[in-house]
């Protein structure tokens, strides 16, 4: 509910502050007294697109702040939860407009963009007017307004099973879709996935294999440049070589000992035999040193080439596939399961159009059931509609709601349309191309009527409705239009006395020049006042004791 709406420098208003009320709240006044500003300053508030040369003629900015009250299960409540916004039980809207144009926004003191105040505002404010181009005349929007009387726009329901189904079609057919795109890409890489996955089972790499190939290789080339020297070695070493010059030596001072005897000579060579016997010893074992070393570097020469062959294929296939040698068998892994996944690709398309065709039935069932529970409710609108139309002077119409068959959505199969035939005997067509510009207003407001469940949430704003009719069928419209607001809010702006005469709160705009400059402004009237100006409406610029009588009669009635 619309609690206080503050304006400052917008067009011709320089300051205003109004409280609004529960009920029916009238605004009255002559043409041009500033009515229309007030629901251009209210919709700059809520965001909506309008007139840009909004401040006030030599001011710097305008400035509108609206209050609303809002209940604990107020739909507006989520979106602000959503938005990261504190909530309480008062919202207050601050935007202000430059003179240069710039538009900045508020909601509760934190600053808000222009778009979240329009999305906010379709759970605050509702509009309505003479060409009601958002609602009753868009036929877009007919459907809408039938599952809301319907109750069918909850959480549960043939409305959100259709919604789910028809997610559910959607993903189906998305999985479909991209498997489809898939198989038709490995198609095209057929060749190449079998030709690379035939050549990396022909390789086999194994885990770990480039560095251990790559340490035998180096093995085998530094034991390559040293076996020579080794072999040289053995080769000094052997009787042939050293061990078989000191055998000789041996003998040969072994032959002259005995010949020398006891003498100084034998002493001298008995020491030369024991160092000649230990150097044999320590040869010995620098010859079996030599000989395992030689052992140890013997190796097949077509080894060393085999391991350099075996490492340069699997860094070329590395390189061939960008991918680093360890990696080669997680490849050749992925290369099999894309070739697995061609091989069996038909049969997996297969089951995701069953899928989809499951999916697709499943929607199709939602959306009879959908359709069985509009035309229940459409023909318990219908009748609704028949009640309310004779009290608002259209008797003679008749309304209808039509549902046809239309493309499969989110919302079902079914195009909607609200059709009127004014008088009997004529055929019947769309509201915009039947029904004048009262019978509009009247329509609407018996629509509206008819559809209070899950309006209480919102303002509604009529503007001039009543334009057109007068009397009997003025005093109708006031009626219902009192009786929509019960438990709820409603503005209503207005020529028609009868009109006024119903609201449970009543405010007169005027224009009043001060200083030379005109300004507008907005006079909350009591019983007395109220009487003056229905008799002015009643009875034009001079007001007679007959129109206030008048006057008291229609506030008394």
């Amino acid at each position: 509910m619309l609690r206080t709406l503050d304006i400052r420098d917008m067009l011709i208003i320089d300051r205003l502050e109004l409280a609004f009320r529960p009920g029916l709240n009238v605004l009255t006044g002559e043409t041009g007294a500033g009515k229309s500003i007030l629901l251009d300053c209210l919709g700059f508030v809520l965001g909506w697109r309008g007139r840009a040369d909004l401040v006030r003629s030599g001011a710097a900015q305008g400035e509108v702040v609206a209050a609303f009250e809002l209940a604990p299960d107020h739909p507006a409540r989520a979106l602000l939860i959503e938005a990261g916004l504190d909530v309480g039980d008062e919202l207050v809207l601050r935007r202000v407009n430059a003179a240069d144009g710039r538009k900045t926004a508020w909601i509760n003191d934190r600053r808000v963009s222009g778009d979240l105040l329009r999305s906010l505002s379709v759970h605050l404010v509702e509009l309505h007017g003479q060409r009601d181009d958002g609602g009753l005349l868009n036929p877009r929007g007919h459907r809408r307004l039938l599952d809301a009387f319907a109750g069918l726009d909850g959480d549960a329901g043939p409305l959100a099973e259709t919604r789910a189904a028809w997610r559910a079609l959607a993903a189906a057919e998305a999985a479909l879709r991209n498997a489809e795109e898939a198989l038709a890409a490995d198609r095209g890489e057929e060749d190449f996935l079998r030709h690379a996955v035939a050549e990396l089972d022909a390789l086999a790499p194994q885990p770990g294999e480039e560095a251990a190939l790559d340490a035998s290789r180096r093995a085998m080339q530094a034991a390559d440049r040293i076996r020579e020297d080794v072999a040289r070695a053995q080769a000094a070493l052997s009787p042939d070589g050293a061990e078989g010059r000191m055998a000789d030596a041996a003998r040969w001072l072994e032959g002259a000992a005995a010949r020398s005897g006891e003498g100084a000579a034998g002493e001298a060579l008995e020491a030369a035999l024991s160092a000649l016997s230990r150097a044999l010893i320590e040869l010995g074992e620098a010859q079996s040193g030599v000989e395992a070393c030689a052992a140890a570097l013997d190796f097949d020469p077509g080894a060393l080439e085999a391991t350099e062959e075996r490492l340069f294929a699997l860094r070329a296939m590395a390189r061939k596939h960008s991918v680093a040698p360890d990696d080669l068998g997680a490849l050749a892994e992925t290369l099999r399961s894309r070739l697995a996944a061609l091989d069996g690709g038909a049969r997996d398309i297969d089951a995701l159009r069953a899928a989809v065709a499951r999916a697709r039935d499943g929607h199709a069932a939602a959306a009879a059931a959908l359709t069985g529970a509009r035309r229940a409710a459409a023909a318990q609108l219908d009748v609704a509609m028949a009640a309310e139309l004779p009290p608002l002077r259209l008797e003679r119409a008749v309304f209808a709601t039509r549902i046809d068959a239309a493309d499969a959505g989110p919302e079902g199969s079914d195009a909607v349309v609200f059709e009127v035939a004014t008088n009997p005997g004529t055929p019947a067509g769309p509201l915009d191309r039947i029904a004048s510009g009262g019978e509009l207003s009247r329509f609407l407001l018996a629509l509206k009527v008819c559809l209070m469940r899950g309006s209480g949430s919102r303002t509604l704003i009529f503007d001039e409705i009543d334009r057109g009719i007068g009397g009997a069928t003025a005093d109708a419209v006031g009626r219902r239009l009192a009786a929509l607001a019960e438990g709820g809010q409603v503005l209503v702006v207005t020529h028609a006395p009868q009109v006024a005469a119903r609201g449970a709160h009543h405010w007169r705009v005027e224009k009043a020049v001060r200083g030379g400059v005109t300004l507008s402004r907005v006079v909350a009237l009591d019983r007395d006042a109220r009487i003056e100006e229905i008799a002015r409406m009643l009875a034009g610029e001079a007001v007679t004791d007959a129109a206030r009588e008048a006057a008291g009669a229609l506030l008394a009635g």
